[in-house]
């Protein structure tokens, strides 16, 4: 998160779009330095139009037609928030993101796309699902092929809209269908007399490919309401379907059809030539949420991936001051059409081909993965080398991880405060070495803790929340309630006015932390440097003794509360080889408070966080407070999605080797063994309980929705950590 140009100006960009990823791609290799970019989308991923129903129809896992916005936007330099924009005040430039407030812009652009959900048909909404957004059509496609798989579904679907989209998923759900044995089980629904009747000639070619992969064509009728069952229609025979898409037609988010901005009557944003939204010099919009005044054409993503180039040359024009240039869509373009297998037809000038169809099929299949391949293989991220000679000891091979991967070394910290005098002031029961200190006025015991964290994400709010879950896990480790926080913040270098904006976010979203735990922000202290650090002092109240290291006995059962492998995660994805699912999903664990869990285990003999040197390192600091040895069952111990593969890849948090050599473990090698020094930030708990309390307690974490399990023992011995 280092930065050596001051910045000075917002872009948004709202949706994860064509057009947008492609932006963002050249936005890497030619950016506007001084700029903060920011990307808003619901999810990780963008799924590619082109090859949905080859998605559809079995042909292409759903890792194949993504786009990975969290590898794009470290590529970028962008920072992600995930959610869905839901409102625009463009005269305040702001967009307005549920669970995340306002996020303000010098620069927007919306690239939301359409939505194909036909509320205006009775019953839709309910038992029907739209075609787009595409992620969640199919991710509820793959839904109710598992249902039919094990016959809880007859596999009947029914399609409304037979235009291209709805004659390819007509088809590509047929073809996925017949090789589960359900034959002749989708229908298709077209209001006109022809299908895909903007396409001249289609009509008779599609016709035979319904007719060889046994659909149902039902033409010249209209849509009377839709149930769980079947699909009703004015003057013609129900329709059985137990999964009804929607494909006749797009239309406007809601969210935007309101917003103040000039709209055609469908409900989508007036755009000019220059893909600026008529009548602002700060407002873009392009893809299917955008209507091309100038020169008006189909929705088709071939003008989204066309449009990509004008985009990024007038949002630099407009960041920078200099002359944008127009926008001029092509008049035709080829249509590659899948037909359900590895076949395809063609359409252009007018005429339409079905043959040489498997041939097709290649040519279509070599153009979309070329699309893909523009995502999937960025440069690799890597640590900057210094210039000139370097000295002897140097490490410049490996970028410097964030989180509790930057922390300093076990052994180094050890050796440090092995030199700071005892405590000697009466008031002060307990000074470093727990996971806060425990300080007593006027009889009543209060605990004192600190933390900070290098920014590993860009995102100011996301990173405040997981910085104050972080910092007050050690107040929760030790039985306490928070009670009052610091906040110690260091931004990037920016201008006056992306500093107040920051600061907002990051205000916003720890407080709602802190105050959520029953404490309240006192004060702290803002500075500017080279990079994005947020971090709080923070102190509980304490009713009787404190749980600490020092209490497990031989005998107790150890239950962690979250899984291991976050600073393996968050290396690879410095580096651009985490995958952006996992990285959200273990973004969205890191940020949830855990003062529930601490309530339920309060009876433990001994309790700390697992943090930056690692479960092994966590448990070895306990073992040697408690004077036992501990045994764990690899097996047992949970991980966060993709970690495994990572460590086996080899994947290394900076502070990994140090961690292994302060507290080496007794067992087979490997790379789930490596994640047991793998540092944590925001970890779990680790709680040595008596062993007949230990399942109804994961019980109850388990039910409060925390990942917890039993991973081990306490035995008796000298102090050691043995796998079994």
């Amino acid at each position: 998160m280092t930065t050596q140009t001051t910045l000075a100006r917002d872009l948004v960009l709202v949706g994860g779009g064509h057009a947008h990823a492609l932006m963002l791609r050249m936005w890497g290799k030619k950016p506007v330095h001084g700029v903060q970019v920011t990307l808003i989308n619901p999810g990780p991923t963008a799924p590619y139009s082109g090859m949905l129903p080859g998605h559809i129809a079995g042909h292409y896992a759903q890792d194949d037609l993504e786009i990975d916005l969290v590898k794009l936007a470290r590529y970028s330099g962008a920072r992600v928030i995930f959610g869905a924009a839901d409102g625009i005040d463009a005269d305040r430039r702001v967009i307005h993101v549920p669970g995340r407030g306002k996020i303000a812009y010098d620069v927007a652009s919306l690239n939301v796309g359409l939505h194909a959900r036909a509320a205006h048909i009775p019953g839709f909404s309910e038992f029907g699902i739209g075609a787009k957004p595409l992620d969640v059509y199919a991710d509820r496609w793959d839904a109710f092929l598992e249902h039919v798989k094990t016959g809880r579904k007859a596999g009947k679907v029914a399609v409304i809209g037979g235009g291209v989209a709805g004659c390819e998923l007509a088809l590509a759900m047929a073809h996925r269908l017949q090789g589960l044995g359900k034959a002749h089980c989708v229908t298709l629904i077209e209001a006109n007399t022809k299908l895909a009747s903007g396409t001249p000639g289609a009509d008779r070619l599609l016709r035979e490919e319904m007719l060889r992969l046994g659909v149902t064509v039902v033409s010249a009728v209209e849509v009377e309401a839709v149930t769980a069952e079947v699909v009703k229609l004015r003057g013609y025979s129900d329709v059985a379907s137990e999964f009804t898409v929607g494909t006749a037609g797009g239309f406007a988010h809601e969210w935007l059809a309101a917003a103040n901005l000039p709209k055609d009557p469908m409900g989508f944003v007036q755009v000019d030539d220059r893909l600026l939204v008529s009548g602002r010099n700060d407002l873009f919009a392009v893809g299917d949420c955008a209507a091309l005044m100038a020169s008006p054409r189909p929705k088709a993503g071939v003008f989204a991936v066309r449009a990509a180039p004008v985009l990024h040359h007038n949002i630099s024009a407009a960041l920078t001051g200099g002359v944008m240039k127009p926008f001029r869509p092509q008049a035709d373009y080829l249509k590659l059409m899948s037909l359900g297998g590895k076949d395809a037809m063609a359409a252009k000038w007018g005429r339409c081909f079905a043959r040489p169809r498997a041939q097709l099929w290649r040519w279509k299949d070599y153009i979309d993965q070329s699309f893909m391949r523009k995502f999937s293989e960025l440069p690799e991220m890597k640590a900057q080398q210094p210039e000139g000679p370097v000295a002897l000891g140097v490490q410049s091979d490996q970028m410097l991880c964030g989180g509790c991967g930057a922390k300093v070394a076990p052994r180094q910290l050890g050796a440090a405060l092995a030199d700071m005098p005892a405590v000697t002031r009466a008031d002060v029961l307990q000074g470093a070495g727990d996971d806060a200190a425990v300080l007593e006025m006027g009889g009543q015991k209060q605990v004192l803790s600190v933390d900070h964290l290098r920014g590993f994400v860009a995102d100011h709010g996301l990173m405040a929340r997981i910085a104050a879950v972080h910092a007050l896990g050690d107040v929760w480790a030790m039985g306490a309630k928070p009670q009052s926080a610091l906040l110690s913040v260091t931004l990037p270098r920016m201008t006056p006015e992306l500093q107040a904006r920051a600061m907002r976010e990051i205000l916003t979203d720890v407080g709602e932390i802190v105050r959520g735990a029953g404490a309240e922000i006192v004060g702290g202290h803002s500075t500017m440097g080279a990079e994005l650090t947020i971090g709080l002092t923070v102190t509980g109240l304490l009713v009787g003794t404190p749980i600490t290291l020092a209490g497990a006995k031989a005998g107790d059962v150890l239950i962690l509360t979250r899984p291991i492998g976050s600073g393996t995660v968050l290396t690879a994805e410095m580096q651009g080889k985490a995958k952006g699912r996992d990285v959200a999903a273990l973004y969205e664990v890191l940020a949830q408070p855990q003062g529930d869990a601490a309530e339920i285990l309060r009876g433990a003999h001994a309790m700390t966080d697992v943090t930056g040197f690692g479960l092994a390192g966590h448990l070895m600091a306990m073992c040697h407070a408690s004077e036992v040895a501990a045994e764990i069952c690899l097996e047992d111990v949970p991980t966060y999605a993709g970690a495994e593969a990572l460590a086996e890849a080899g994947h290394r948090s900076t502070i990994f080797e140090e961690n292994k050599l302060s507290a080496p473990v007794f067992g087979p090698e490997s790379a789930k063994a490596a994640l047991l020094h793998d540092p944590q930030t925001s970890g779990g708990f680790l709680a040595a309980v008596a062993a007949g309390e230990a399942a109804g307690l994961v019980g109850e974490l388990l039910g409060a929705g925390h990942r917890a399990a039993i991973i081990g023992r306490v035995t008796e011995g000298a102090p050691s950590i043995t796998l079994t």
